[in-house]
Order: structure tokens, then sequence, then C-alpha cells
């Protein structure tokens, strides 16, 4: 498996991704977006055998670095791919100079919350109708002076 900042060329393989893992009520990427974020923020893939098995999306405009969606091919699932994801990108943003990393996760998404407590997020704040269809969300953070990588 090979991590790497994602290029121009992964956004076709980006979108249809997004398009299988993720609801439209989830706020999905568009290709426009996709294609924004590998030139803006932080966006790696994880490359299999060629095929992108998935990707994690850190936006870095802000004060606080936000990992706004990451997300796994289900062929790929159970590799670590998301605990490596978290891993590289929290070593960049403390390069970067960033002392946490903030996400919303859906209260329901039970295996996602379980990497993030994990890695050491904590549950900040419970956010009512977060989502299109209703569900409400987390608030996470990680603070990574309390985290040595």
């Amino acid at each position: 498996m090979i991590l790497r900042k994602a290029q121009k060329s992964d956004v076709s393989s980006l979108y249809a991704l997004e398009r299988e893992l993720f609801l439209p009520q989830n706020y999905t990427l568009s290709r426009g977006s996709f294609s924004y974020h590998v030139k803006n923020n932080l966006l790696y893939v994880a490359e299999i055998d060629g095929k992108i098995a998935g990707y994690i999306l850190t936006l870095i405009k802000r004060k606080n670095a936000k990992l706004y969606s990451i997300g796994v091919d289900n062929l790929y699932r159970g590799r670590q791919i998301g605990k490596k994801f978290l891993e590289t990108v929290s070593c960049e943003l403390i390069s970067l100079g960033f002392s946490r990393l903030l996400l919303e996760v859906r209260i329901d998404n039970e295996t996602a919350i379980a990497l993030y407590k994990k890695a050491g997020f904590k549950i900040i704040k419970k956010l009512d109708s977060f989502y299109l269809d209703g569900c409400d969300a987390y608030l996470m953070e990680l603070k990574y002076a309390d985290k040595t990588l």
C-alpha cells in the first residue's frame, strides 16, 4: 500500500469512491470539490495495486485543521488504512504548526467513532440535526499536545 498526496489525475477515482461510500445527506463531495481540495488542502490517497483504496481530506485554511472526510473502499477495510491516514495527516499538521484536529461524525457511525477514539479524539459536543437526514453528530477533537506520534 502506498499513501500519497492526491493528484489531479485521481479526481475521477475519488469521486467514484465517494459516490459508492456516502449518501448525499452526508454532504458528499463533488468532482469539482475534489479538484479544489487536491490543490488547496491535505488530501491523501491510499493506493493498492494501482487502485485508489481510500482517501482522507483535511481542511487547513482555518485556525484549526478540520478532518472533513475519510473513506475506505469496502474491499480494503480492516487493513488499518484509516489509522495510517490519521497518523500521516497528524504528522503533517504538527509540522505545519497545528495544535489540534477537529471533526464531525454521525452519532450512529460506531465504526468511525471507535477509530477516532482509539486515535485519541474526544467528544466535545453533540450537534443536533447536523446531517440533512436529521441525524445528530458529535464534534470531536484531537489535541496534539496530548498525543505522542
